[in-house]
């Protein structure tokens, strides 16, 4: 179901954001083994804090760019409902307590010194807003039968089953007062995907392709001030 285009006008890009996850449901088949999460869904702090991180910060109708990451982390949003953002960050630099819950995530740990070397969160979320191409968590089953983090391009068919959500969802999300021109996409693979999607729907106009924060934090850490230079100057140019 569409956001409703007449209420959508009066509302802030927060609220927008919160009416848009609010709203997501997969219902679609999957692969065998594999399995969406809803992180909106699975306790009701989440959707609160949620809630209070996008009205504090996106309480406006001001024009943001968009950065593209792959989907909810469960460490992070599968936690926070706040892309990139574990309740360590939530708490510390948003200001904005989870009782229920703790995580730390490393992808949040670059996200976060980014944004204090941007100038703070005030500034970067007037700026930016984050979200993924499919905004729920996915997880499969491994060979030892316990539940994984999946990712949607990590499986033919299964890119091929939510291919028509993401679509769906990134032409919502382009509803807000988001700028399309340009758009930074986290991760080789991930941009990879997002640029046969673009070829078909032209949703966007370029693509800058940023290194993912978990690939940096994981196998390129010791270079971490060099990327988020990159990031930086990408944001500018």
């Amino acid at each position: 179901m569409l956001i409703d285009k007449t209420m959508e006008k009066n509302l802030s890009f927060g609220e927008q954001v919160i009416a848009y996850n609010k709203q997501l449901h997969y219902k679609s088949e999957l692969p065998e083994s594999f399995a969406v999460i809803n992180p909106f869904q699975q306790q009701e702090e989440t959707l609160m804090v949620m809630e209070r991180f996008y009205r504090k910060f996106y309480a406006d109708h001001c024009h943001r760019k968009f950065i593209i990451g792959i989907k909810p982390n469960r460490h992070g949003a599968g936690v926070t409902g706040v892309p990139f953002t574990d309740t360590k960050r939530l708490k510390e630099v948003c200001g904005i307590e989870m009782k229920t819950a703790y995580s730390h995530e490393v992808s949040s740990v670059f996200i976060y010194e980014l944004i204090a070397q941007y100038g703070g969160a005030a500034s970067f979320f007037s700026d930016f807003y984050i979200n993924s191409p499919f905004p729920l968590a996915i997880i499969r089953r491994n060979e030892r039968d316990k539940w994984v983090n999946a990712n949607y391009y990590d499986n033919k068919a299964l890119f091929n089953c939510v291919k028509s959500f993401m679509v769906t969802t990134l032409k919502k999300q382009l509803t807000m007062e988001i700028i399309s021109d340009r758009v930074y996409v986290l991760g080789k693979k991930n941009a990879d995907f997002i640029k046969q999607i673009n070829k078909e729907e032209k949703l966007f106009g370029e693509i800058v392709v940023l290194e993912h924060p978990r690939f940096i934090m994981q196998y390129k850490s010791k270079q971490k001030d060099a990327f988020i230079t990159k990031y930086l100057e990408a944001f500018s140019s």
